[in-house]
């Protein structure tokens, strides 16, 4: 069983647009995320997610979820110009450019995460930044998505989240600390001197846990939490209470400010921006 929850949808039936839009698909063992954007407008014009009601605990069991999904909502099954994804796993490893070498990838990741002889593994280039992001794909899912629309692209959600943040960021001279916080995981990304500092995903249940690993990431760093700027974004806002523990600990805070290149109109608020950061930003 899945439950169905709509974040945002234009009630407009007429998808003719859709033949000159995007798809952007970003999926995670618990959920799925979308937005469609216009590209002959530059504008969002819808964005919905689904959370599956029972986690996938396989690969088959994940692919079933994700059938199911793409069975009973109508805007999956259009035809786009063109069609991306990201996935969302612990399953990924940064290597830095010096290191890298493609023969060699599952020797890179296996110390991170566990690894079956027959695992598929790919990377992404962080481009401009000296950083290849060694990961493992859902290759079931693969096979689905280039049945159902022919080709499409595909990276780790963790590419995107550092890529754009390395770019947005890159003349900033002193330490930045981002948080990127989801239902049960969090990443931490730390950028000083257009350089990547630190990148690590952490899994929580309290506030307490959160706050735990944002200032140990920064005792380790030797950044000061009275010098350093967090950022946060993802699923947060100034009411939460993950926000004010940081606020309690953390001089320097903020929102992450939309500096996105699309248009929005005006039922997209600065909360869902937020939250969708990197299905938004995805290409």
């Amino acid at each position: 069983m899945m439950s169905k929850k709509k974040v945002q949808i234009n009630n407009n039936t007429d998808y003719s647009y859709l033949k000159d839009s995007q798809l952007s698909i970003q999926l995670s063992l618990d959920g799925f995320s979308f937005c469609i954007i216009n590209k002959n407008t530059n504008e969002v014009t819808e964005i919905k997610h689904h959370s599956f009601v029972k986690k996938s605990t396989t690969p088959q069991k994940h692919l079933e979820n994700v059938m199911q999904l793409f069975q009973t909502e109508e805007l999956l099954q259009k035809k786009y110009n063109s069609v991306n994804f990201t996935y969302i796993n612990d399953l990924s490893t940064l290597v830095p450019k010096p290191l890298f070498d493609p023969e060699n990838l599952k020797n890179y990741i296996k110390y991170s995460s566990k690894t079956y002889r027959n695992d598929y593994i790919v990377y992404d280039e962080i481009e401009n930044h000296d950083i290849f992001n060694v990961y493992i794909p859902f290759v079931n899912l693969n096979n689905f998505f280039l049945e159902k629309f022919g080709s499409f692209e595909y990276k780790h959600f963790s590419t995107i989240l550092i890529e754009n943040l390395l770019n947005t960021y890159k003349y900033s001279e002193h330490p930045h600390m981002f948080v990127n916080l989801n239902d049960n995981h969090f990443e931490i990304v730390v950028i000083a001197n257009n350089k990547l500092l630190f990148y690590n995903s952490f899994k929580y249940k309290t506030k307490e846990d959160f706050i735990y690993y944002i200032l140990f990431t920064a005792e380790q760093l030797q950044i000061n939490p009275e010098k350093f700027e967090l950022v946060l974004l993802g699923d947060i806002s100034k009411e939460n209470e993950y926000y004010k523990i940081a606020y309690k600990y953390v001089r320097n805070i903020s929102l992450i400010e939309n500096r996105s290149k699309y248009k929005f109109n005006s039922n997209f608020n600065e909360a869902i921006k937020r939250k969708y950061f990197t299905l938004l930003n995805q290409y």
